[in-house]
């Protein structure tokens, strides 16, 4: 370990240098080491660790946000099989049912045994853990695994459960960024684990209600939630176009409208029952303990409420409420989403998500109108969607600070 060069005697008795080792001794070599590791490491931090770590996350998420189109293709494929059986009811029965219970109760046993945390959205949980408090496994990397499997399975069933994905995406980033950081979470309670008979008895009721054949053709329950919303944001009068086609025609991607017709009754009718059923079973698919999201089916239910009162007033006004200005459905079922949407989850960000959501400004200012106004009376009445959970599942929160209340 002395110095990098010896000498050897050579042929002819002078001396030669010899290398023994590449690298020369220099004093202090760990000292040298750790200055050399702060130098590069503060070179590396001049940018700010928490860039690294926003990337990592945003890298992360982009890997994990295509798992909707695995269980899309999968709904496509069923849908498929339900109209290649042919006239045998029961076997259109049997695969319009089966496929949905079998996802659901698969979703709620495997998300349950691994951790009772994983049902729901998982906004409300976050809103306590902002609020300082925090709660066990809810940013575990098990509730993780358990919250990606089951949300998969859960946006297989379709619009039969009529669920969304929006807040649990939420959650799945979250705990990314918590596993991403080295949280700690500490033990506040034990959750008594559901079992999925419950969630089979309901899917397979929510499943015979949209049954095709029966009740299901009088609320376009063949229609994915994607094409709800095409069909609802149309910016065609219904009315005019059933006058020109006969009702029962093919749904395809320009005539989505034709599910909302029926021989026997008017789109207002499929309008009417579609509003009264899907208001109680979504209802009942909120108290299902498998992981899904709730914003975007109240968000269809909203634009069906507008689309619902555009056409009315479409059919009493023909040629519009001011001449030469015809009433446009479609702008009111986006006015409806937001709005609905808006007092359901007390929030006005709603009003830009319908904007993004057509491409354009034209309806900006009805729709923040809309949005503002129903804020106002639902934070009047009651507490907000995510707010009312937590009071169900008595998460601990602290109450909203009020400036009326303070002397």
């Amino acid at each position: 370990r002395g110095a990098g060069l010896g000498l050897r005697a050579g042929a002819a008795g002078s001396p030669s240098r010899v290398l023994l080792w590449e690298k020369s001794w220099r004093p202090c070599p760990k000292a040298r080491r750790r200055l050399q590791g702060e130098r590069h490491r503060s070179g590396l931090l001049r940018v700010g660790e928490d860039w690294y770590f926003l990337c990592a996350l945003g890298v992360l998420m982009a890997m994990i946000s295509p798992s909707p189109l695995l269980p899309a293709a999968s709904f496509l494929a069923h849908r498929w099989l339900y109209q290649e059986i042919g006239d045998y009811p029961v076997l259109k029965y049997l695969s319009w049912t089966m496929y949905p219970v079998a996802l659901a109760a698969f979703s709620t046993g495997f998300s349950q045994s691994i951790t009772p945390h994983s049902a729901g959205s998982g906004v409300p949980e976050l809103q306590t853990i902002l609020t300082g408090v925090m709660l066990e496994d809810y940013l575990s990397i098990k509730n993780f695994g358990a919250k990606v499997v089951g949300l998969t399975c859960t946006l297989a069933c379709g619009s039969t459960v009529f669920l969304g994905k929006v807040g649990p995406y939420v959650h799945i980033s979250a705990m990314l960024a918590a596993y991403l950081g080295k949280m700690r979470t500490s033990v506040t309670k034990e959750y008594e684990v559901s079992k999925p008979v419950y969630t089979v008895l309901v899917v397979l009721l929510l499943a015979s209600i949209t049954f095709p054949p029966s009740l299901g053709q009088f609320m376009a329950s063949q229609l994915t939630m994607k094409e709800y919303l095409v069909s609802l944001f149309d910016n065609r009068t219904w009315g005019e176009l059933a006058r020109g086609a006969p009702p029962g025609g093919p749904a395809g991607p320009g005539h989505l409208w034709h599910a909302w017709c029926h021989p026997s009754v008017s789109f207002f009718g499929t309008l009417a029952f579609f509003l009264l059923m899907k208001f109680w079973m979504l209802i009942l698919a909120t108290t299902l303990p498998l992981p899904a999201g709730y914003f975007m089916p109240i968000f269809v239910y909203g634009a069906a409420l507008g689309r619902l009162a555009g056409e009315t007033v479409a059919a009493l006004f023909p040629e519009g409420i001011t001449t030469g200005h015809p009433v446009v459905p479609g702008g009111y079922a986006l006015a409806g989403a937001a709005a609905f949407s808006g007092a359901v989850t007390h929030s006005v960000s709603t009003a830009l998500l319908a904007c993004e959501a057509t491409g354009h400004l034209a309806w900006a200012l009805p729709i923040t109108a809309a949005v503002l106004a129903a804020n106002a009376v639902a934070q009047k009445w009651q507490p907000s969607f995510y707010a009312g959970t937590i009071i169900v599942k008595r998460l601990p929160y602290l109450p909203p600070i009020r400036s009326r209340h303070m002397a």
